[in-house]
C-alpha cells in the first residue's frame, strides 16, 4: 500500500495522465520541458505507471518506447528508465528569468550595430525546378575561399547553417545508438541535436589549442564513429585549433580511416586565424562555414565541401527535403561576400569582439582569474561553484551562462558573451564580482588560493 502511495504522489507530482501510449509519452516530456521532471529521475517501471494510470502495460511500454526512440529516456538495466542527461524536448530549461534591468550576456548573440544591412536582390529571373541548386556566384566565393584556406571544393553543397549541416551529415552516416566524438565543454545545441537523433557522445576536452589528442584516440578506441571540431571561435571555450594540434589530431586518425570527420568552422568570418582543419584526414570528412555569426542568425546558410561520397549523400537527402537552399538567401550572401562595405564592416566587427573579449580576459587576469577566449565571441571562466559565481554575477548586475548547458565531464564554468560588452566600463565590473566570487569559495573550500 505504501508503494501504490509513493507512486501516486509521483503521478500527482509530476502531472502524468494519458490513456493512449502517445498521450502518455506526451505529458512526461512536457513535465520534462517544464522543468519539473529533471535528467536522471528514473521512471516508474511499466506494470506500476500503467496500474496508476489504469492502462494496459502494453501501452506504458510503447509510451517508454516512443520515448527512447525520440531521444528522452534511456534504459540503463537493473536502473530502468530514466529521464536523458540531455533529452531531446524543448530546451526551456535553457533561458533565464532574470531581474529588471539586467545587462544579458548569456545568449551567445552577435552584436546587432555591427552585423551589416542586408538587401535580397531583385529576382529578375526565378529560379525554377531545375536549375542548379548552388548559386553560381556563391559557388565561385566558395571555391575562392576553400582554395585558400586548403580545402577541396570540388563537391559542394549548401545548408540551412551549421547545425543543420551537421545533422545532415551525422545522418548521412551513423544510426541510432552510434557514438561520437565531440568537444567538452561544448556547443550545447549540438550536445541536444545529439540526444534527439539517439547519439551517444563520447566527450573530449578541449584547451586553448583545440581537442586533446590523446582523449580523441580513447574516443575512437571506445567507438566513436564521428568527430565534429570547431575549428576557430569554439563555443563556448574561445578555442583555435592550432597548427601542430591539427597535426596530431590528423595523426590518431590515421588510424581510424572511416571516421566521419565534421569541421564546424561558423566563426570564419571573425577570426584573423587561418584554419588548421581536418579535411580529408579519413576517407568521409567534411568541412562546414556558415554565416549567421558575421552576417546576422536569420541568414540560416551554410557551404558544406565533403568528400563525394559524403555530398552525395547530403545533397540526396536535400533532394527529398528541401530540395535547395533558397536562391534568395544564398545570392544575399554571395552579394555580400562580394561587397567591399559589407566585407569592411564584417573586419570591422571581428576587431570589435577581439577588443571585448581580450579586455574581459585580462581584467579577470588581473585579478587572478584565469578565463579562456582565443577568439570569437565567447569567454569561457573556470570556476569553482556555477551558482556562487552566477549569483554574484546578477548582484553585479549582469547575467552569464552556467556552464552546465556546455559540460560533459568537463569542470565548472561560466560561459560570458562578450559581444556587446562596453571595455571600459563593464570589464572591470564583472572581474571584480567575479574575483569574489571564485577567491571566497575557494576560501571557504581548501584555505588556499584558486586558479
Amino acid at each position: 500500500m505504501d508503494i501504490v502511495l509513493e507512486q501516486s504522489s509521483w503521478i500527482r507530482d509530476y502531472e502524468v495522465s494519458g490513456s493512449r501510449a502517445s498521450d502518455i509519452a506526451a505529458s512526461i516530456e512536457a513535465a520534462i520541458t517544464h522543468g519539473r521532471l529533471i535528467p536522471g529521475t528514473a521512471l516508474p517501471p511499466v506494470r506500476e505507471l500503467a496500474a496508476q494510470l489504469g492502462v494496459n502495460p502494453n501501452t506504458a511500454a510503447s509510451a517508454y518506447r516512443l520515448m527512447r526512440d525520440r531521444g528522452t529516456v534511456e534504459t540503463r538495466g537493473r536502473n530502468g528508465t530514466q529521464i536523458r542527461n540531455r533529452p531531446a524536448t524543448s530546451p526551456a530549461s535553457r533561458s533565464l528569468s532574470l531581474p529588471l534591468g539586467t545587462i544579458d550576456l548569456s545568449m551567445g548573440n552577435p552584436d546587432p550595430a555591427l552585423l551589416p544591412r542586408l538587401s535580397p536582390r531583385p529576382v529578375i529571373h526565378p529560379p525554377l525546378y531545375g536549375d542548379p541548386v548552388l548559386d553560381p556566384a556563391l559557388r565561385r566565393h566558395a571555391e575562392r575561399l576553400f582554395a585558400r584556406d586548403g580545402i577541396d571544393a570540388e563537391h559542394l553543397a549548401c545548408t540551412f547553417g551549421a547545425l543543420d549541416g551537421i545533422d545532415r551529415l551525422l545522418s548521412a552516416h551513423l544510426r541510432p545508438g552510434d557514438a561520437v566524438a565531440v568537444e567538452d565543454p561544448g556547443w550545447t545545441q549540438l550536445l541536444d541535436l545529439l540526444a534527439a537523433d539517439r547519439l551517444t557522445p563520447l566527450p573530449v576536452p578541449v584547451d586553448d589549442a583545440g581537442p586533446d589528442p590523446s582523449a580523441l584516440a580513447s574516443a575512437l578506441a571506445a567507438g566513436a564513429k564521428g568527430f565534429i571540431m570547431t575549428t576557430r571561435a569554439q563555443n563556448p571555450f574561445g578555442a583555435v585549433v592550432e597548427e601542430q594540434r591539427a597535426n596530431q589530431l590528423r595523426a590518431v586518425l590515421k588510424d581510424y580511416p572511416d571516421v566521419l570527420t565534421i569541421d564546424d568552422d561558423h566563426g570564419a568570418d571573425l577570426a584573423s586565424d587561418p584554419p588548421h582543419h581536418l579535411a580529408e584526414a579519413t576517407r568521409h570528412w567534411s568541412y562546414l562555414r556558415s554565416a549567421s555569426k558575421a552576417y546576422g542568425p536569420d541568414l540560416r546558410i551554410a557551404l558544406l565541401a565533403a568528400d563525394a561520397i559524403t555530398h552525395d549523400r547530403v545533397a540526396g537527402r536535400l533532394r527529398h527535403t528541401a530540395r535547395h537552399v533558397s536562391r534568395i538567401i544564398q545570392s544575399t550572401w554571395a552579394d555580400a561576400l562580394a561587397d567591399h562595405t559589407t566585407q569592411r564592416l564584417v573586419h570591422t566587427a571581428a576587431d570589435r569582439y577581439n577588443e571585448r573579449r581580450t579586455a574581459l580576459i585580462e581584467a579577470l587576469a588581473a585579478r587572478g582569474v584565469v578565463a579562456h577566449g582565443s577568439s570569437g565571441l565567447n569567454v569561457w571562466i573556470p570556476v569553482p561553484d556555477e551558482s556562487a559565481a552566477l549569483s554574484a554575477l546578477l548582484a553585479a548586475g549582469f547575467a552569464a551562462a552556467p556552464g552546465a548547458w556546455f559540460r560533459i565531464r568537463s569542470g565548472p564554468g561560466l560561459r560570458v558573451t562578450t559581444a556587446t560588452l562596453d571595455p571600459d566600463t563593464q570589464a572591470d565590473r564583472i572581474a571584480d564580482a567575479l574575483a569574489r566570487a571564485v577567491t571566497s569559495r575557494s576560501a571557504a573550500d581548501s584555505g588556499t588560493g584558486w586558479s
